[in-house]
């Protein structure tokens, strides 16, 4: 797994060549507001390589890798009112079993399609979809967009108006291990609003965009990631170098370890994308900064022009300035209309009374609707379900956010030995034994004698415990846990060795972190590692000896140990 090169940290381009004095994981702990610099790829086959794995990244951490059985949506449509130039109707779509996703749909009057259609969530605003102010219209965009010529179809976020079977908070330590949050939840009913605009017959399903602004925006960029189907798009106020989004559905554990917000807006490219802006939040730097870095990535394709920007003097929003230069710059791209053209100046316009608006205003969820405890159950069933088969190396690895380093640094003093990957700055101590060859490697064992060993030190044991603060309500979307940083050392420390069949040999709980460092090694692995008695791989076994978020979704210990021999 290659490096990311896209994090700026504190420690310099030449400090990171060398053994560091301090290790970077406690030095360096990334968090919302690190600044990161914009990512450079000299090739557009060295970033596809990397877009591939950000995908894979994405998708895992959402715990849709694999994604779910698509079940049948269910689709209802009914309210239909007619207003000058558009309809609004009511929607309710089953977008898993039991789970109720809200919205509206708006679509032309008196034109004749099919019509480019739009899923656009609404972002953190008070009233959800709902939300009518100066600073951020739904109903406005939509309207609007509806009048221009597009069918538009605007949903909740999980929590929000109709959808309110799962609250919009953070979710536990067992929810993590499956992989199951409000990004995910939020990412697969995006998925499944985009599958509802290819049922309906008046939409070409050959031009399907997304826009939202805010956390809507952030649904978007996760959208267009994994979804090739969003031809075109405008996130709004959220591509940032310096913040990247702070709510729980905009994060969850791993999804921005060794990438941000700029790698992952840039695999829309080279498809076209409207990066819009404001003077007054985390975007204020998009024009000397990340519209730059995205033409970079654009220019890869040779498609630089189909990434543009529009620069807002306001605060956070969504407003009428900002809704204007998406719609003419959707009028050019997918309407191939004159976007200078009144057609697509924003004309006034009169938002439904709630009640007109509200799937389940009057109504009650469908019988079979469950609460969130339901929710979680099913998740977890189906993803034993999927787990089923044959143990997948590749999920485990992504769990682990495990790297096999290109090279690994070295500092020998006599018997004591100090390893770093190359480019990361970490520290691994050790102390080398000479023998007969092939050498072992010991953690929290004795080095056998008459033959070659090195013993290492992992992450925060013994001499290696140092202050690392893990405060931030996000630690885990940027940061490894503790854990998993043991295993990267074992596997660090096997890629020092560099040989095959090498004996691992551990004891205690540094048994649990071998066997997890043996699935995912690429060479072979000779292991003498006994598990403690107490260790079963159950869910409150990885939650109280051993947290890898997202292990059980990928598997969990019966995966692990059937890699591991």
């Amino acid at each position: 797994m290659r490096i990311a090169t896209s994090l700026l940290v504190s420690i310099s381009y030449a400090a990171l060549a060398q053994v560091p004095a301090e290790d970077s994981r406690n030095v360096t702990v990334i968090s919302l507001d690190t600044h990161f610099s914009p990512p450079v790829f000299k090739t557009r086959a060295e970033w596809e390589t990397r877009a591939a794995h950000l995908r894979k990244q994405i998708q895992f951490a959402a715990g849709l890798l694999p994604m779910p059985a698509k079940q049948p949506l269910g689709v209802q449509i009914f309210g239909r009112l007619e207003r000058k130039g558009y309809t609004v109707e009511k929607v309710l779509l089953e977008t898993m079993p039991g789970f109720y996703l809200g919205g509206n749909l708006y679509r032309p009057l008196g034109r004749s399609g099919p019509f480019p259609g739009i899923v656009s969530p609404h972002g953190h605003w008070a009233y959800g979809r709902l939300e009518n102010t100066s600073i951020a219209s739904v109903p406005g965009r939509s309207i609007n967009l509806a009048r221009q010529g597009y069918i538009v179809f605007t949903y909740d976020m999980v929590g929000y108006d109709d959808t309110m079977q799962m609250p919009h908070v953070a979710t536990g330590k067992r929810e993590q291990l499956w992989g199951f949050g409000l990004l995910g939840m939020q990412l697969w009913d995006s998925i499944r609003a985009v599958d509802f605009l290819e049922t309906l017959p008046d939409v070409d399903r050959a031009r399907i965009g997304a826009t939202g602004a805010s956390g809507g925006a952030t649904q978007i960029l996760m959208l267009q990631a994994t979804d090739d189907r969003i031809k075109f798009s405008s996130p709004v106020n959220m591509i940032s170098s310096i913040y990247q989004g702070g709510s729980p559905c905009e994060n969850a554990p791993l999804l921005r370890i060794g990438t941000n917000n700029m790698e992952i807006g840039a695999l829309m490219a080279p498809r076209p994308m409207l990066m819009v802006s404001t003077t007054q939040d985390w975007t204020k730097n998009t024009p000397r900064i990340e519209f730059p870095a995205m033409q970079a990535m654009y220019r890869l394709y040779d498609k630089e022009v189909n990434v543009q920007t529009h620069e807002v003097d306001a605060p956070h929003n969504y407003n009428r300035e900002s809704r204007e230069a998406v719609y003419r710059f959707f009028a050019k791209t997918v309407l191939h209309a004159d976007p200078r053209s009144q057609d697509f100046v924003e004309e006034g316009f009169t938002p439904e009374r709630p009640n007109n608006l509200l799937a389940l205003f009057n109504r009650t969820l469908p019988s079979n609707a469950l609460n969130y405890p339901q929710i979680v159950d099913q998740w977890v069933l189906n993803a034993q379900k999927q787990n089923a088969g044959a143990p997948d190396r590749e999920r485990i690895r992504l769990a682990l956010a495990a790297d096999w380093p290109e090279k690994v640094l070295e500092q020998r003093t006599g018997d004591q030995v100090v390893l770093s990957r190359a480019g990361v700055g970490d520290r691994v101590s050790g102390i080398w034994h000479d023998g007969a060859k092939p050498a072992a490697l010991i953690i929290d064992a004795e080095p056998p004698g008459g033959q070659a060993s090195l013993k290492i030190t992992v992450f925060q044991t013994g001499a290696a415990v140092a202050p690392r603060n893990r405060s931030d309500a996000m630690f885990l979307t940027f940061n490894k846990t503790d854990d998993a940083e043991r295993v990267q050392d074992i596997l660090t420390a096997l890629r020092w060795l560099n040989q095959d069949s090498t004996k691992l040999t551990c004891r205690g709980q540094a048994a649990i972190w071998c066997t997890l460092a043996a699935s995912v090694s690429p060479k072979k692995v000779v292991l003498d590692a006994p598990v403690p008695a107490s260790f079963k791989g159950s869910d409150q076994d990885w939650i109280e000896q051993c947290f890898i978020p997202s292990i059980q979704r990928a598997g969990g210990w019966p995966a692990v140990l059937g890699l591991a021999k």
